[in-house]
């Protein structure tokens, strides 16, 4: 059983391996038909029995193996009768470490942690060529479908949230090579508190397998206070070797070859150098490799100059860290920002924009929340206004905007008040800065 298809097909790639390998397949997922037909369509052909629409206990009591997508959490009552009743639970992230040959890395985080991926393949590339994957909740490649392409040789870049370590730490497995790029608060509606979320992140570090000939290597941002703390931590184990990593490692050559905005994409870039160098690429040919390197759709994406304005898509950006970042690496932007609400404060959100943003325009559920902590501080914003929706923020934004500014989509929330997902919003952005003025 694969419980949990997603509306975009997150769980395709587990139904397509277990078909493969010669199971019978029942596909079980709270929505219907109608919501799950985008990710229907990926499995035509595939002989794949549904039970939509609802869980019936008796699909996990007789299931030999259930494979649970992440989203699903740990104590779910269904996969609870899975286990009660002695079925084998798992997950795809469990299957990949399973059968994966190869020396995996693995990147996770609140901030920066998709760009870390993708950057740290980048560079390995340099030197590895073809023999460099990317994947994990980045969602590159569908990790379980081309195991069998990767060789002992190759490298493993993998992307890890907290909901896929929590299932890694089922079976106690770990990468050998693990970054953490920062934390702050985020999905408080499923952890609680930060200390929790911080405890679901900290098995990616502790399950590694610790070796006096072959050390764990662990890599931390010495900006993060939590990164400071594990450091301190892990360290003085043997069998680990362990390294801290700052923006200002960033030597000024590879700056200026470096196109993407910010200090924390400079520390994105540190963390990928640290893992880049470890496997002997040289900071020459980290230097040649950048220039190629464009960033992440949805990630302070440049995607329009109108009038001498520049727009930017940083609809990943889901929490209020995120959304700092993207303040912080523009002077006094016009920011667009509010969603769904994770149960995150946003009292130092607020403070960095009536810090750093000309103007802030808020939409979604949380704009009451957001415009809240902004007249709660000190200083003086000269604009807030309210949109019903995405279209009339861009529209406001473009009324207030003149030539030098800079306007970003950063919403420091979810997007699931007003929008299927993150990447939709940001396509949406794309689409209404594309017919300005035309």
């Amino acid at each position: 059983m694969v419980m949990g298809l997603g509306r975009f097909g997150g769980g395709a790639d587990v139904v397509k391996f277990a078909c493969k390998a010669g199971a019978k397949v029942v596909v079980a997922d709270l929505a219907g038909r109608e919501e799950l037909a985008e990710s229907i369509t990926q499995l035509r052909g595939l002989d794949v029995k549904y039970h939509l629409g609802s869980h019936q206990p008796a699909d996990f009591e007789q299931a030999d193996i259930v494979i649970v997508n992440p989203a699903v959490p740990l104590d779910n009552e269904f996969v609870q009768i899975a286990r009660q009743t002695g079925r084998r639970v798992t997950s795809q992230i469990e299957l990949f470490f399973e059968r994966c040959p190869a020396t995996i890395i693995g990147i996770t985080g609140a901030n920066g942690k998709s760009t870390t991926a993708a950057l740290t393949a980048h560079i390995l590339r340099s030197r590895f060529g073809d023999g460099v994957w990317l994947g994990g909740n980045i969602g590159n490649e569908p990790m379980l479908t081309i195991v069998d392409r990767i060789k002992p040789d190759d490298l493993v870049v993998l992307e890890l949230s907290s909901f896929q370590i929590e299932q890694l730490a089922q079976t106690k497995q770990a990468p050998a090579v693990a970054v953490l790029t920062n934390l702050s608060p985020n999905h408080l509606d499923r952890y609680g508190t930060f200390e929790r979320y911080c405890q679901s992140k900290e098995p990616l570090f502790q399950y590694q397998k610790l070796d006096e000939n072959k050390p764990a290597v662990s890599i931390f941002n010495g900006e993060d206070e939590v990164g400071r703390e594990w450091f301190e931590k892990y360290a003085a184990q043997s069998g680990r070797s362990c390294m801290k990593f700052s923006a200002d490692d960033v030597s000024a050559e590879i700056r200026r070859v470096f196109a993407l905005p910010g200090r924390a994409n400079l520390a994105n870039l540190a963390a990928s150098a640290a893992v880049a160098r470890y496997f002997g690429v040289t900071d020459e040919q980290i230097e040649v490799s950048l220039p190629s390197f464009k960033g992440l759709p949805h990630r302070l994406q440049l995607v329009a100059e109108n009038r001498g304005v520049r727009w930017y898509n940083d609809s990943k950006a889901t929490t209020p860290d995120s959304a700092i970042v993207a303040l912080e690496a523009f002077d006094r932007s016009i920011i667009i920002a509010g969603g769904y609400d994770k149960q995150v404060a946003f009292d130092e959100f607020g403070r960095k924009i009536v810090q750093r943003a000309k103007a802030a325009i808020l939409i979604g559920k949380t704009a009451p929340q957001i415009a809240k902590a902004i007249g709660a501080q000190p200083g003086d914003l000269s604009v807030v206004r309210f949109a019903k929706s995405l279209a009339d923020a861009v529209a406001l934004a473009n009324e207030i905007a003149v030539s030098g500014d800079v306007v970003v989509l950063s919403p420091a929330c979810a997007s699931y008040d007003m929008f299927e997902n993150y990447q939709q919003r940001g396509q949406q952005f794309i689409d209404l800065v594309s017919i300005i003025d035309r």
